[in-house]
């Protein structure tokens, strides 16, 4: 690589929400801004995760200097133990975000003994020769979040991370806007900023004005209150324990993640308990009236409104709705979600439980709307710039909001994963792309998850399966045991007798033929059988189930006798 040669390369968290990861490259160092994860869309069954593809990084490692993380949620920080496995490489952070990842990173049997990890904050600069690295403080939903600022001879290049502005923030979570205005002033080469709410233009509710509306919602109710919440959503814990230390409740803590994230927290100071004896275990609610309690219920994205569905049902560990229990959701569902919360809402309804969302009154988000998206443009002034973090009708969005403040068209890029943007003699053009295909975690499994495993899933999931078993005699070429059938969430066999001995009948024929081939093959045996039963199956009852063919092979050797 050439000097002063730059590549941006946004390798995942473009066309897609959450699992976040970038690289800038300077002449020969390759800079990695955030490595996260995202949860499965409801058609990728038994996927636990999917995270990035870290191809093009393992053929690179040398020329890798380090990871640098925005803050500790799942789609910044969630990747790194699968990252860390294949490369060695330094990681910086704030300090609760590197405690986070700590927690992450070490529950991973291969990556629980690496340790380097930094801690850097606001006025942290990290010169590697080929760029100087510094951050700035930014508002989020969880304390010590910060934007990347990446100094090169040609400019900034400036990923602000998850973000959005709210002028009446208390300290821990304020936006340091002189540092935004210098980081603009001293000139940015490409702007990477989140889209995730770039096209919805409704105000985002200030977290002052969030906290009155927790605070009185927990005050004025006079039952047990279920609040459902995302684990690493700091700032709305906080607002219920001091809402809960005003109405004079115990709170108790659910969730597997919970407890480690709040007690990391607490320890740095991130989290204000107002009283000693707020929190309490689930073995003590039996002390206290239900009026007197509130139970948290978190978890992942996702996980707390499954919770509340086991309470609902009574399939739920240790908890139950009861008649009078408020059940509070204090996040916005995703548009993916809305349809299991309308579920969610009359399953609690016909258990005796109110549901009241925080939505209902305001707009809650932790990233920025339009208004906020143009403010960031308008500071940074960027000459080039990358909208990131959205799928593509956000990105559509956040694209036109830039031209709006007047950045050129052409010098306004909508990426795919994987896509190179290489800075040459004064212009930023596309530059070919590298590998960034979705990686899927399937309990220990990484990566080993293909495209037809999936396929069989879903069709079993949704037609079922059809096996035959048949016995055979290659020697003498006949069949010992006649087809088998047995069929598992396709038809009930029993009203469907014609069905079944039809296919028997079709798939003897097809054995036999095989039988008196010359050059019998197994593999073509049984994908003749997998063909034409399949195709009779779905002209008899418009479904196609797996069809399984079992073909065992008998000998038929008799023992010689004495």
């Amino acid at each position: 690589m050439s000097k002063n040669t730059i590549k941006i390369i946004p390798l995942s968290g473009v066309r897609e929400n959450g699992k976040n990861m970038y690289l800038a490259e300077v002449e020969e160092d390759i800079f990695i801004f955030d490595c996260g994860l995202k949860y499965p869309d409801n058609e990728l069954l038994g996927i636990d995760t999917v995270i990035p593809d870290f191809t093009y990084l393992e053929e690179n490692a040398d020329r890798v200097v380090g990871i640098f993380l925005t803050h500790g949620h799942a789609d910044a920080i969630g990747a790194l133990p699968y990252l860390l496995e294949r490369l060695e490489v330094p990681v910086f952070g704030t300090k609760l975000t590197i405690e986070l990842a700590k927690i992450n990173v070490h529950k991973n049997e291969a990556t629980k003994k690496f340790k380097d990890f930094h801690v850097i904050d606001e006025h942290t600069e990290i010169d590697f020769g080929s760029g100087v690295v510094s951050f700035f403080p930014t508002t989020h939903s969880i304390p010590d979040s910060v934007g990347i600022c990446l100094k090169t001879s040609e400019g900034n290049i400036v990923y602000t991370g998850d973000f959005k502005f709210d002028q009446s923030a208390v300290p821990m979570y304020q936006t340091n806007f002189a540092r935004l205005g210098e980081i603009g002033k001293e000139g940015v080469l490409a702007l990477l900023s989140t889209s995730s709410n770039a096209e919805n233009p409704t105000p985002v509710a200030s977290e002052l004005t969030i906290a009155d509306e927790v605070s009185d919602t927990i005050f004025y109710w006079e039952g047990r209150i279920i609040v459902a919440m995302v684990a690493s959503n700091l700032q709305r814990l906080q607002q219920v324990l001091n809402a809960a230390h005003r109405a004079d409740r115990k709170v108790v803590l659910t969730g597997q993640d919970f407890g480690r994230i709040i007690r990391t927290a607490m320890k740095l100071g991130k989290i204000e308990v107002p009283e000693d004896n707020l929190i309490i275990t689930q073995k003590e609610m039996k002390q206290y009236p239900p009026e007197r309690l509130i139970v948290l219920e978190t978890g992942r994205m996702g996980e707390p409104i499954k919770s509340l569905q086991r309470m609902s049902n009574g399939t739920h560990r240790t908890l139950r709705i009861q008649e009078g229990d408020l059940v509070y959701i204090t996040t916005t569902p995703t548009t993916a979600m809305e349809t299991n919360v309308a579920k969610t809402e009359d399953i609690v309804f016909r258990a005796g439980g109110t549901v009241k969302m925080i939505s209902e009154n305001h707009r809650v988000s932790g990233h920025a709307n339009p208004d906020n998206l143009q403010l960031m443009l308008n500071l940074m002034h960027p000459k080039y710039f990358i909208p990131v973090q959205g799928e593509y009708r956000q990105l559509a969005a956040h694209a036109e909001l830039a031209e709006k403040v007047g950045i050129p068209k052409e010098n306004i890029f909508i990426t795919a994963k994987g896509d190179v943007l290489e800075y040459r003699k004064g212009l930023l053009e596309p530059g070919g792309a590298v590998p960034a295909e979705n990686v899927l975690i399937d309990g220990i499994g990484v990566g080993d998850i293909g495209n037809i495993v999936l396929r069989d899933r879903k069709i079993l999931s949704e037609d079922g399966i059809f096996i035959a078993v048949v016995t055979i005699n290659r020697r003498e070429k006949k069949i010992v045991a006649h087809p088998q059938i047995t069929s598992r969430g396709f038809v009930y066999v029993k009203t469907s007798r014609d069905l079944i001995r039809e296919s028997a009948d079709m798939i003897t024929t097809i054995v036999e033929k095989h039988l008196q081939d010359e050059d019998f093959e197994w593999s073509k045996l049984k994908q003749d059988i997998r063909d034409r039963v399949g195709r009779y199956l779905f002209e008899q009852t418009k479904r196609r189930p797996v069809v399984l063919p079992v073909i065992m092979e008998s000998s038929q050797r008799h023992k010689p006798r004495r």
